[in-house]
């Protein structure tokens, strides 16, 4: 995954992160994407994040990767292209 400095992070539109109004999830890049899916599982496992936010997220990062959204288990899809978390 690309480093995403903080002056680079913070230029970055907040239509370029998962959850824009709190600008967690950079999803500017493939590698930015499919990251903010995996953590964005881990963080609704934990139980910090709705299930309606990893959604949202999940769906945003998917339109990113240009990838079927409708991968109907999304910890597989995540576990095949990116190794287990």
């Amino acid at each position: 995954m690309a480093m995403l400095k903080a002056k680079a992070r913070n230029a970055l539109p907040a239509s370029e992160f998962g959850e824009p109004g709190e600008r967690k999830y950079p999803i500017n890049d493939r590698s930015h994407a499919g990251n903010a899916k995996a953590r964005a599982k881990q963080q609704l496992k934990a139980g910090k994040l709705s299930r309606g936010e990893y959604d949202k997220i999940v769906a945003k990062a998917n339109r990113r990767l240009g990838e079927a959204a409708q991968d109907k288990d999304l910890d597989d899809y995540v576990k095949r292209k990116y190794g287990p978390q």
